[in-house]
């Protein structure tokens, strides 16, 4: 009916699919022009030039053409990511190239295309490493550093490189950390103890932790990191958040790296109310647990292609590191209470994080700059941890009274 109608107006369908398209580029193109003026200009500079090797306004040119468009105009790039886009041109099978798979590559969105383009340039760079790169200042050796140690492809960590530019630092784990520190030394201050300060009686009375008795205020699952045992316990955890917390932040961004670490809080507290009912639970081991164990899992996964230097004597310091922490909290939970009939706290919270560390965790640290719902495995790990969450809290409310548990008394 619709070819019918043009017909009738003297317009074929070409030509209106083409207006239509024209006309919402335009509009998109205007819109962004009001939310990001800078990124607008450079968009419509590229789509001026995409534009003179496309007449027809079809969205899409030859992969001739291309090359010719990024010889012409490549000096405008950054040479990584100019070798990204010509690893694109090589790779594509049918020929052409769309304007929209262009605009995601210059923009870093993380799409499709994009992966695309990793996993063919990744076989084709024919250029020096960037380790071999001379005369770098100390910033950009830094943030070629922090790409070594946490990214396993050369073609991502020049993409990356190119692409940092600290701007928004990486201000979550810096800001947790400073949070928890300051927690514990006015704990200290308070109770005037800083080693095993958990031993001490008033330590439960703190409204932060999690106790079996108050598990109906929904903060705690939360605040208990910001409660520790002893200053033992908060020096580990803060050592591994700032050391892996703050390169994996730089790299994959404050969204993706504070929901694992909040997942892991979250599944916890959760774990200790399903597995360990009667004990509290205090600390951050939860996030960290689960931002390290996704970072090594990421590591022996990907292990020929990380570069990081003495990568299995710094994978055996850290598992050493976490297997004398988790110890310490195994220890801890079947030391005599100072506190009875109340245990000292759980150690399964290290185990909850390990869990989402190794699956929600693992798909985001191998996902770099790619759309985590384009994942089916994200999807699956997300559902299973959904499941979890919700078993958790039918578990909260029903099976404390079901299996008439004798609880220990609130503090």
């Amino acid at each position: 009916m619709l070819e019918m109608a043009l017909n009738h107006l003297g317009i074929s369908l070409l030509e209106y699919t083409s207006t239509v398209y024209c006309m919402l580029m335009s509009l998109l193109l205007n819109l962004l022009f009001l939310l990001f003026p800078p990124l607008c200009i450079a968009s419509q500079h590229w789509k001026a030039l995409f534009d003179q090797f496309d007449p027809d306004n079809t969205g899409y040119i030859s992969t001739e053409k291309f090359r010719s468009l990024l010889q012409r105009h490549g000096s405008e790039l950054d040479p990584h990511k100019l070798e990204v886009l010509l690893a694109l041109a090589d790779s594509n099978s049918e020929g052409r190239i769309c304007y929209q798979d262009f605009v995601n590559l210059m923009s870093n969105k993380r799409s499709n295309s994009f992966r695309q383009a990793i996993l063919q340039g990744n076989r084709r760079l024919c250029s020096k490493a960037l380790l071999e790169e001379t005369g770098l200042s100390l910033s950009q050796r830094l943030i070629r550093h922090v790409a070594y140690e946490t990214l396993p492809r050369e073609i991502d960590r020049k993409w990356y490189y190119d692409s940092y530019t600290c701007c928004p630092p990486p201000w979550f784990m810096i800001t947790i950390t400073i949070v928890e520190v300051a927690f514990f030394l006015y704990n200290g201050v308070v109770l005037d103890r800083f080693v095993l300060q958990v031993t001490h009686p008033l330590y439960l009375k703190n409204a932060l932790l999690y106790h079996p008795q108050l598990r109906a205020q929904a903060w705690r699952y939360l605040t208990y990191i910001f409660m520790h045992a002893g200053i033992e316990h908060l020096g580990l955890n803060v050592v591994l958040q700032l050391l892996v917390g703050v390169p994996l932040e730089m790299v994959h961004g404050a969204a993706r790296i504070s929901f694992v670490y909040v997942a892991g809080v979250v599944a916890g507290s959760l774990a200790v109310s399903v597995a360990d009912m009667t004990a509290p639970v205090v600390g951050s081991s939860g996030g960290v647990y689960a931002l390290v164990s996704a970072h090594l899992a990421n590591i022996v996964m990907n292990w020929s292609g990380m570069k990081c230097q003495f990568k299995l004597l710094r994978m055996a310091v850290a598992l050493v590191c976490m297997s004398f922490e988790f110890g310490r909290a195994v220890w801890l939970r079947f030391h005599p209470s100072v506190y009875p009939p109340c245990p000292h706290p759980s150690f399964m919270a290290h185990l909850g994080g390990v869990m989402v560390g190794i699956t929600l965790g693992v798909i985001i640290l191998r996902n770099y700059e790619q759309r985590l719902q384009d994942q089916t495995l994200w999807w699956i790990f997300l559902s299973i941890y959904v499941i979890f969450v919700l078993f958790a809290i039918f578990w909260n409310i029903f099976a404390y009274s079901l299996l008439d548990l004798k609880l220990p008394p609130p503090p």
